[in-house]
């Protein structure tokens, strides 16, 4: 009789870890799109609680401003990829048809930080349908993987192009 009373004091012990490992997997940022519109990344401005918006001292002089860092502006000669919210999330912007926009499907970790720091936008088979013969960017936005940095420059691969993300 011994067998069935373990097996009774062991199911709580059980159900505790099983609720942990689910609790623990649903905070993890999942590999696919969070986000998908047409369009250019809407950029939003960071700003710190309680700082003045004019940079003017009480003599009336302009302060010195911290020189922006230089981000290139998306042409649409090849996919645009930037950081959005301190790094938390990586912004994929494609151009093509506007009918048949390419969205990348998942976001795969191929070198960790420290070993390369680089991911892979996995693109779907384009539809075998017509399409419109515009030229317009769509954006895909993802959270950025556990295993990758803002550290140090991502190098992200989507089809045949290599983009690389500077440092946040």
């Amino acid at each position: 009789m011994a067998a069935p009373q373990l097996a009774v004091r062991r199911l709580p012990l059980a159900v505790v870890a099983l609720a942990s490992v689910l609790l623990l997997a649903g905070c993890a940022p999942g590999s696919g799109p969070i986000e998908d519109y047409p369009g250019l990344p809407v950029i939003e401005e960071e700003t710190d609680e309680g700082a003045d918006v004019e940079s003017e001292d009480e003599s009336g002089a302009e302060g010195e401003e911290e020189p922006e860092e230089e981000v290139a502006e998306p042409t649409g000669d090849e996919p645009y990829v930037i950081w959005l919210r301190d790094g938390g999330r990586l912004a994929i912007t494609i151009w093509g048809s506007s009918t048949c926009p390419v969205v990348p499907t998942e976001l795969r970790v191929t070198a960790e930080a420290g070993e390369g720091n680089a991911v892979e936008a996995v693109l779907p088979e384009q539809p075998n349908r017509p399409c419109t013969m515009d030229f317009v960017p769509h954006t895909t936005v993802f959270s950025t993987p556990m295993d990758v940095t803002t550290t140090e420059p991502l190098e992200v691969t989507i089809g045949d192009t290599v983009v690389i993300v500077p440092i946040k």
